[in-house]
This record gives C-alpha cells, structure tokens and sequence, in this order.
C-alpha cells in the first residue's frame, strides 16, 4: 500500500517522520496516519508534496509495483556508502558504471554468473 512504501523510501533516505512532514509541510500526525495506511486515500497532491521530498517518482508511490522491490539489497547500499566513504570522483564513478554494465550485459548475453 502507498502507505509502506512512503516509509519505506523514507527510512531509506534517512529521514525522520518529522522531517518529512515538515518538508512536504504536512504534519506529523498526517503522515504518520497515511504511513500506517490508516488514511487510505490522501490526496494527489499530499502525495506529489511527500514524492517530492522523498525525490520518487509519484508513479512509483501510485503503482502497484511490491514494496520488495523498493528496497533495494544490503549489498548495495554498503557499496554506495563505501563508494561515498572513499571520495571516489565522479569519472571512477563512471569507469565503475561502465564496468558493472558490461558484466551484467556479459551475463544476459552468455548467461554467465559475474
């Protein structure tokens, strides 16, 4: 439900319930309620507001797509963090990008485990 899934990206980004709220200048009681799905149908526009403080796209708030797939694996996330740790610039960061896309490409074409 919508509701999950603005928590979801929310504890992602590293925001409070708070926070949030403040930025998409609802209160905290508001969100907190569409949170734990007991508003089951706020408003487009309180929801474009928390798409827009969270920087998700409003069709991913909407759609139907299962909240697991919102959450992307632990691997990840410990890899950007490193990544950001490690004051990497952004042309190794391209260098890494154009590393990973070739092996994924590698493994789609030759069904290959990279």
């Amino acid at each position: 439900m919508i509701g999950e899934k603005i928590q979801i990206i929310r504890k992602q980004k590293g925001l409070s319930l708070s926070e949030c709220a403040q930025r998409a200048n609802i209160s905290k009681s508001y969100l907190s309620n569409i949170e734990r799905n007991l508003n089951q149908n706020p408003s487009i526009q309180i929801i474009d507001r928390i798409a827009a403080v969270l920087d998700a796209d409003l069709r991913t708030l909407l759609g139907t797509k299962p909240i697991d797939e919102l959450l992307p694996e632990n691997e990840w996330l410990d890899f950007v963090e490193e990544l950001k740790n490690s004051g990497v610039d952004k042309d190794e960061l391209q260098k890494y990008k154009t590393v990973i896309e070739f092996a994924k490409w590698q493994n789609d074409k030759f069904g290959e485990k990279t």
